[in-house]
């Protein structure tokens, strides 16, 4: 996720239970491209002990190896490369990258090809199930077989589907079935039990989580205990305030100013507020927020003041959360 799976953001997760794989944002490939450093440093530097790819977006075939050899020839230790073929981004898509690339089955067939033989480990595909509709789905499948791509990540969703859309996972169950190579579900998977019913559903070899954990950063952990039937953690609302005290340190070590941390942070307020209160009142005032000593006072009321601080953080998001609660701090 861009802006999301930094180095900070990995190193956190590696204290509340890292996924098995990890991805890095995308290396945005043109022209004139270079290696961006804070993701090279997200590379060198996030100290999880976990597999991690190099993930590219692109469409040009010769910038695209050469960022691959470039990668390769400082031996950044990554355990392969991953095409991003799924950003629904109107700015990416339109530039026929991302998800854009769902268009043209014969420019993906170039760049497997071209990636397939340049790129000396692993080499994976995360992508949609189309960009207006699954026209071009089981091309782009045979495609996958045929050069022999070694790990598809399919969120089941359309491009112009964004992420509000119905996932539709039966695409996957049929990714899954076809594939010489293992396939992740990936699709609003909110917690360790939508997994494993995910899992079962789609027969899949396993799950890719974005968003989701950023508003629960112990997702990946709780997953692995529930499925090796050892005692899931579960969060109270004080370990979430926790969350919150980590990730505004995390901004500190940015380059970014005061006010700009504060809105960094407000994209993780966003997805935590989810599961909060129904009223929607800590979303509500933390959107609101100027600074630190705001984002402490609503945090404090909502997440440990009366009572609050050994209620469970809900398993999903609460629904029906109301935009413009009546209510005062």
């Amino acid at each position: 996720m861009q802006d999301v799976t930094t180095l900070g953001f990995m190193q956190l997760l590696r204290e509340y239970g890292a996924p098995d794989l990890i991805f890095t944002e995308y290396f945005r490939v043109h022209g004139h491209s270079t290696l961006e450093r804070h993701i090279v440093d997200s590379i060198l530097f996030h100290n999880t002990d976990k597999p991690i790819f190099a993930q590219l977006i692109g469409e040009s075939v010769p910038d695209l190896e050469r960022t691959v050899e470039s990668i390769f020839s400082q031996e950044l230790p990554v355990a392969g490369i991953d095409l991003n073929m799924g950003c629904p981004a109107p700015k990416v898509y339109k530039k026929n990258v991302g998800g854009g690339l769902l268009r043209d089955p014969k420019k993906i067939e170039e760049i497997f090809n071209c990636l397939k033989k340049c790129t000396p480990n692993y080499f994976t595909v995360k992508m949609r199930i189309g960009f207006e509709c699954d026209k071009h789905f089981n091309e782009i499948l045979s495609l996958i077989n045929e050069y022999e791509i070694d790990l598809l990540s399919l969120h089941a969703r359309t491009v112009k589907g964004g992420y509000k859309s119905e996932v539709q996972y039966e695409y996957i169950k049929d990714a899954a079935r076809y594939l010489k190579c293992p396939v992740l579900a990936n699709g609003n998977i909110t917690s360790y039990i939508s997994a494993e019913q995910i899992l079962m559903d789609t027969q899949s070899q396993g799950v890719m989580i974005g968003r989701s954990s950023i508003r629960n950063p112990w997702i990946f952990k709780q997953i692995e205990q529930h499925l090796t039937g050892t005692k899931v953690f579960k969060p109270k609302l004080k370990d979430v305030r926790c969350y919150i005290n980590d990730l505004y340190k995390m901004t500190k070590e940015t380059s970014r100013d005061e006010r700009a941390r504060i809105n960094y942070l407000k994209k993780f307020l966003n997805f935590i507020g989810t599961s909060v209160d129904k009223k929607g009142e800590f979303l509500y005032y933390s959107r609101r927020c100027q600074n630190q000593s705001e984002i402490n006072k609503v945090a404090d009321r909502y997440l440990i003041n009366k009572g609050n601080a050994e209620l469970d953080y809900p398993n999903e998001p609460l629904t029906g959360l109301i935009a413009r609660p009546n209510c005062e701090i």
